[in-house]
């Protein structure tokens, strides 16, 4: 499937990609033409860069800068552009097309793997902190990188309630934002290397509107941070799509030498 024709699906389509992603799909899409091949006469950027698509043009993010985060901490936890070679990252997390708040799930032992694709990995997060990126590498691979404050109690929570969702979930379940319905089947748990305190990984196939796309999700949690990372490929959503370990790597960093 083309990138370009990705963003001319109807906005309910979209349903089926988590929120945040929208806003990766954007970065992903700037340094692809239709065909997902780097644009005629550029190059990609090996440091990476922090250009968008046009304004107005389709996956584009908004205009205006992102809100600073509350806690200085945060906001330096997360990543910058230009710092993550290979990759685009843009400070607009969420493309503002996309649905808010947290999606509900239709079983109550799923919510906490519908929460983690709405704003927030989970309502007890105090503030998050959300980055789009776009691989400069692997034409299509976008990531949806966050880092939330929580408390510290509260942080081992996420990550437990996701591990018994994950075990409970593998037969799927549907999740509903702004009246906006997309499924998650074949939630499966896959083994992924992180350096936090403690993590979980899965990956899941959504789909929406007839159409269906694979993700790959890790979450990490180190002291009272949580990290959440999404992955899928907008060029061929079929294909599986794992988060690089470089941008998970570099993530985690970026959280440990924050503080």
């Amino acid at each position: 499937m083309r990138i370009k024709a990705r963003f001319t699906v109807p906005a309910t389509t979209l349903a089926l990609l988590p929120a945040l992603l929208l806003g990766a799909v954007g970065c992903s899409s700037s340094t692809s033409g239709s065909g997902g091949a780097p644009a005629a006469g550029k190059s990609p950027d090996p440091k990476g860069s922090a250009a968008a698509p046009a304004p107005g043009a389709p996956g584009s993010p908004a205009v205006s800068a992102a809100p600073r985060a509350k806690d200085a901490t945060l906001e330096a936890a997360a990543l910058a552009p230009g710092e993550l070679p290979g990759y685009q990252v843009s400070a607009q997390g969420k493309n503002p097309n996309a649905p808010d708040g947290q999606p509900q799930a239709d079983k109550k032992a799923c919510q906490p793997l519908a929460d983690i694709m709405g704003d927030k990995p989970d309502p007890a997060a105090v503030e998050t902190v959300n980055r789009g990126i776009g691989s400069q590498k692997q034409i299509g691979l976008a990531v949806s990188a966050s880092v939330s404050s929580y408390s510290e109690g509260d942080a081992k929570r996420v990550l437990s309630r996701l591990r018994d969702a994950v075990a409970a979930c593998g037969a799927g379940f549907t999740a509903t934002v702004e009246k906006q319905t997309g499924s998650y089947r074949d939630v499966k748990a896959v083994p992924y290397k992180t350096g936090g305190d403690e993590s979980v990984s899965w990956t899941t196939t959504a789909a929406a509107a007839g159409v269906s796309a694979q993700v790959h999700l890790v979450v990490v949690r180190e002291g009272d941070r949580v990290v959440r990372l999404m992955a899928l490929n907008v060029a061929a959503a079929d294909k599986k799509a794992l988060v690089p370990q470089e941008v998970a790597d570099k993530q985690l960093e970026k959280v440990k030498s924050a503080g």
